[in-house]
């Protein structure tokens, strides 16, 4: 059975999912934490539940969601992968968080590999299967344990709503084409655990977000 950790870290408000099993073995999804007390916070979570990370995920590289990742590679020694794609907004994160107007920032740490489409990532006795889904951005990638019934999404779809679609990643059009292909097909009874914002359930997303009854 999984557990599922959910830290809303605070400079640029993210969900980072810690992801493990009865193995301890675990799977960080987007680690976001940029402040001092956020990283002593996580360190200590992981220490008091004995976890082992053994992968970094990140479903894109906008820099909200990769704050982290020096973090992780400095306090555990683990490197991120992602859709290479993206690899252009870890290129140019200092001059593109310098239009939000932050102006300190740890370099980015290169990535360990690259996942796309059905590739599959396996961890204690549970494994994820990786959907790529662009609009958002062009390598926006979802997370689907199918055995435990449960979708991390990042910023394709959140509750009642979906991912902006204004830079750069491929548009509306191309998102909600995926979104149906890809995510409306799953069980009805499927958490969406997204990049930002509270949790919900396919069923729910079907009836209420007006995105997916266009």
């Amino acid at each position: 059975m999984l557990s599922i950790k959910t830290f809303e870290f605070n400079m640029l408000p993210v969900n980072t999912y810690v992801v493990w099993d009865e193995s301890k073995e675990a799977v960080v999804i987007d680690c976001g934490c940029y402040y001092e007390a956020e990283k002593q916070a996580f360190k200590q979570f992981v220490a008091d539940n004995g976890l082992k990370i053994v992968r970094l995920l990140d479903t894109h590289l906008h820099f909200d969601h990769v704050f982290g990742n020096p973090f992780m590679w400095q306090e555990f020694g683990i490197k991120a992968e992602a859709h290479k794609a993206d690899l252009p907004w870890l290129e140019h994160m200092s001059e593109r968080i310098q239009a939000f107007g932050i102006r300190e920032c740890e370099l980015p740490v290169p990535l360990k590999g690259y996942l796309d489409e059905g590739d599959i990532v396996r961890f204690g006795h549970h494994e994820f299967t990786v959907l790529h889904v662009p609009g958002h951005s062009w390598g926006s990638l979802c997370f689907y344990c199918r055995e435990e019934g449960v979708l991390f999404t990042g910023d394709v779809l959140f509750r009642f709503s979906i991912g902006r679609t204004d830079i750069g990643g491929g548009g509306e059009d191309l998102l909600l084409e995926g979104i149906r292909e890809k995510i409306l097909s799953l069980p009805d009874d499927t958490g969406i655990y997204p990049g930002h914002g509270p949790i919900s359930t396919l069923s729910e997303e079907k009836r209420y977000n007006i995105y997916l009854r266009q």
